[in-house]
């Protein structure tokens, strides 16, 4: 059957279906998300290691003029989230952008679209396994076991918890966020203290002559700023949490505006007011990779177990970002083998109404990078890190190309915008795709790392067209079997 006869189908049999899930992978969850679940999901997203542990070796390589790096990205990341948001409140669905991907590009668009998902969560997985066991061996009574059984440790204690139920995920991740936003605003007022103060931090003295005698605001010229623009994005991933989580809240109408609303503001005071912080506290210079930057600052005014404080913090946000990853993955999958895209055991629910089949796929994969662990502890970090910013960055596009078709569709009169819109339909889509595939591009001016990491799309993409002819006659009967159900 074709794609537009199953579209046609689908916008004509809505308004009859009351109580119907457009989406057949939405049929049984629990609503047992609250207001105050999805707000933390919300913040969660937008606060990780990209952040706690990220940025000085950003401030290192690009100087004061991060903290523009991190509201220009924080900008298209709003846009995103908003368009996302928009769709939700046209029509909620625990498959999220892969649903939308599947009325608007059709199943091979949710095809691609839910395995580059899957990519991009199930390597990030392994990327948050190995920084919680590098972590861990921050304390000596840890450093004797190996990193790969700390890692292993990690995952089996967060996959407990998201197969319980979804209301003890919510739970997890509203502390996790509680812990996290607790440390930057106390970070933050103890830099401005410092600031109005001016108690020397490392033999200087803080202020706008931190950064005017050490090469001002460019002090490596504009490219390192630009290169940086990647991993910016990446610290940004998950604010698409929120799409996922609306579809097990009882009042997506109410709680996904103001979550979507308020992140364009944590976004400008965390990020771009912690990174202008710590910019007029020490020089860039000072800063680097292996250590979080707020340590950096907090050691050098003597403030004892700084180090043990903060990472404690940046465990918390890897065990964050590993339970959110096991908790989104589950339902996109599930979403997707409702419609024959994904494996049958991946649509699997438990007693608790838990998508565990899809949950277990990720874990599995999470299990490969245990054992990257063992073969290269060294280098598993920085390997999955660079292939999980081309799952999210073809997860926003596609996001924002669901979203022109969407409005277009509404232009036409086929289906109705909610008040809670994206502004400035289709230029702001059209620039954050541009913008986001310029990223992508600039990460061929590293050799490295980057230009492997875009060596691999070739790679990817031949797997997904395999997997397409794979899938492609059950996902044509799937299709079948819908249509005749809505037309009957």
């Amino acid at each position: 059957m074709s794609k537009d006869s199953l579209e046609s189908a689908q916008v004509a049999a809505r308004p009859q279906a009351t109580g119907t899930p457009a989406d057949a992978g939405d049929a049984g969850y629990s609503k047992d998300l609250k207001a105050r679940h999805v707000n933390m999901i919300a913040i969660g997203g937008a606060i990780g290691t990209g952040l706690f542990l990220g940025a000085g070796g950003r401030l290192h390589n690009a100087g004061p003029a991060l903290a523009v790096a991190y509201l220009i990205c924080g900008v298209f990341a709003f846009f995103v989230v908003r368009a996302l948001g928009e769709l939700v409140l046209y029509r909620p669905s625990s498959g999220s952008f892969v649903s939308y991907a599947r009325e608007f590009l059709g199943e091979k668009g949710a095809y691609v679209a839910g395995w580059m998902y899957f990519l991009n969560w199930s390597t990030t997985g392994i990327a948050d396994i190995t920084a919680i066991a590098l972590y861990t061996h921050y304390w000596s009574m840890f450093t004797s076991i190996p990193q790969w059984v700390l890692a292993l440790v990690a995952l089996a204690v967060v996959l407990a918890v998201n197969l319980i139920s979804v209301k003890i995920f919510g739970e997890m991740e509203f502390w996790f966020a509680i812990i996290k936003v607790a440390t930057l605003v106390g970070f933050m007022l103890i830099g401005i203290f410092l600031l109005a103060t001016q108690h020397k931090v490392g033999g200087q003295t803080p202020g706008l002559s931190v950064v005017t005698d050490h090469g001002g605001v460019l002090p490596h010229g504009l490219m390192p700023v630009v290169l940086v623009m990647q991993g910016v994005i990446f610290a940004y991933a998950a604010l698409e949490l929120v799409g996922v989580a609306a579809g097990e809240t009882a009042e997506p109408e109410k709680v996904v505006p103001r979550a979507v609303n308020s992140i364009m503001w944590r976004v400008g005071l965390f990020y771009v007011g912690s990174v202008v912080l710590l910019a007029l506290l020490l020089p860039g210079s000072v800063y680097s990779a292996d250590q979080s930057p707020f340590v950096t600052v907090l050691s050098k005014i003597g403030v004892s177990g700084a180090g043990d404080v903060m990472n404690l913090v940046v465990l918390t946000a890897a065990m964050s970002s590993l339970n959110s990853g096991l908790y989104s993955t589950g339902r996109i999958l599930r979403s997707m083998a409702m419609a024959g895209s994904a494996p049958k055991f991946t649509a699997r629910m438990n007693r608790s109404q838990v998508p565990y089949g899809g949950i277990l796929l990720t874990c599995a994969v999470c299990v490969l990078g245990v054992g990257l662990n063992y073969l290269m502890p060294s280098q598993a970090f920085e390997i999955v890190l660079n292939v999980a910013s081309l799952g999210i960055i073809s997860t926003w596009v596609i996001i924002m190309i669901c979203h022109m078709i969407f409005v277009r569709r509404a232009r036409a009169g086929l289906v109705t915008r909610p008040d809670f819109r994206l502004k400035g339909s289709p230029v702001t889509e059209i620039a954050t795709i541009v913008f986001l595939l310029v990223c992508l591009g600039m990460m061929w001016k590293d050799p490295e790392v980057g230009r492997k990491t875009l060596l691999l799309i070739p790679v990817i993409a031949a797997l997904l067209v395999g997997g397409w002819y794979g899938v492609r006659r059950r996902v044509s009967k799937e299709a079948d079997r819908e249509l005749s159900e809505l037309t009957r």
